[in-house]
């Protein structure tokens, strides 16, 4: 059950809104600068037991320095004691320093005991560093390639490596190069997997995407990792697994087809589900037009993983699920 605003804060949350005009909820579109040449636009997630007064400490924490809230969103479960928020803002940085944003909003999560509280600026904080893992197919890697060049994805991508070889006469290998991108083949077999030299090519990253990665990551990668792994999935998991999905799919007849992205755990595809998406197949589809549609909506649904992951909409919940603003 997802809840704007929880009800033991709704009271003073309204009346704060009431008072902040410029304020409003939205349907989750992106932050707009152009409201103030002065303002810039923030994100904070905050995660913890609930209490009463949490609504009201995070917004007071935002309106006490002249900022203003755009949007925000919370979640508490029913039957389980736990707070979810994720507030839009803009605010000046002259007024209120990026640093002491950091330390205004620490103090809070230190009041509450919070497990989560993380603030972003994406005009003044670094971008995600991630690093591309691939086997064959390059639908996945040339839809985030191609996004990142927009600047519709706001990552910098380390490095793409992968367990196959490509010429370096390919469209891939050339965009690779021209944008400066290090390509690293990484030859695996069953017996290794050449972990170690993969963790030495990643160290530096915040997060890695397995963008249609044939390989299984032992639980000694992930431990020696020690941050998040996002992988696509062919279908709506567990469906069809093994080689040839989208063969073993058609053959049986299949007429709801998707795409599953989720975190990466030592559970085979088994991860927290972050994005999925489905879309319609007939006895009309042949098999070319049959993985056509699969690949489509797996390189869509990836990259909007990516995209809510970076805009800190993603936040954990159980053991096994998560909260999607």
């Amino acid at each position: 059950m997802i809840r704007r605003l929880s009800k033991r804060a709704s009271g003073f949350a309204n009346n704060w809104f009431l008072k902040s005009p410029a304020s409003r909820f939205h349907g989750g579109e992106s932050l707009d600068s152009s409201v103030s040449p002065l303002l810039i636009p923030g994100v904070h997630v905050f995660h913890s037991q609930d209490a009463v007064g949490i609504v009201a400490k995070l917004s007071d924490c935002i309106a006490a320095k002249g900022g203003n809230i755009l949007g925000y969103d919370v979640f508490v479960p029913e039957n389980n004691t736990v707070f979810y928020s994720r507030s839009e803002f803009m605010f000046d940085p002259v007024k209120w320093p990026r640093k002491q944003v950091d330390e205004d909003f620490r103090s809070i999560a230190e009041t509450y005991g919070a497990m989560n509280s993380v603030v972003r600026v994406a005009s003044l904080d670094p971008k995600y560093k991630i690093a591309l893992l691939l086997s064959k197919q390059d639908h996945c890697l040339i839809e985030m390639l191609h996004k990142w060049q927009d600047g519709k994805l706001p990552v910098d991508i380390t490095c793409v490596i992968s367990n196959h070889e490509r010429a370096s006469n390919t469209h891939v290998m050339r965009f690779l190069e021209r944008h400066g991108i290090p390509y690293h083949y990484v030859s695996t077999t069953k017996e290794n997997k050449k972990e170690d030299e993969i963790l030495e090519l990643v160290k530096d990253t915040d997060f890695l995407v397995l963008a249609r990665y044939m390989q299984i990551l032992s639980g000694a990668f992930l431990k020696g990792y020690g941050k998040d792994v996002i992988n696509i999935h062919h279908g709506l998991l567990p469906s069809f697994k093994g080689g040839n999905p989208a063969r073993q799919a058609f053959d049986a007849g299949v007429k709801l087809i998707g795409a599953t992205s989720h975190f990466v755990t030592e559970e085979l595809d088994s991860g927290p589900i972050i994005e999925q998406m489905v879309d319609s197949v007939s006895h009309r589809d042949n098999l070319r037009s049959f993985v056509q549609k699969s690949e489509d909506l797996e390189k869509k649904c990836l990259t909007k993983a990516i995209k809510s992951y970076c805009e800190l909409r993603v936040l954990p919940y159980g053991t096994n699920k998560t909260v999607v603003f």
